[in-house]
């Protein structure tokens, strides 16, 4: 998986553990199950940017 379809699978894993939250609440298992896949593909997008392209670091910013 690239990069930039890392960033866009964190963006939707974002947007959609927010509106799970604000139709239940933070503790919500499904919220907590997306909100483990967002780390996932968070720690996905360090480990593949650590040595590489700041301009994907900014991307996240």
């Amino acid at each position: 998986m690239s990069t930039e379809q890392i960033l866009d699978h964190i963006e939707q894993c974002r947007q959609k553990m927010m509106f799970l939250a604000s139709r239940s609440s933070m503790v919500d298992n499904e919220v907590i199950e997306i909100s483990s896949k967002l780390d996932s593909l968070i720690i996905q997008y360090i480990h593949l940017t650590k040595n590489g392209d700041l301009m994907d670091r900014r991307a996240l910013k």
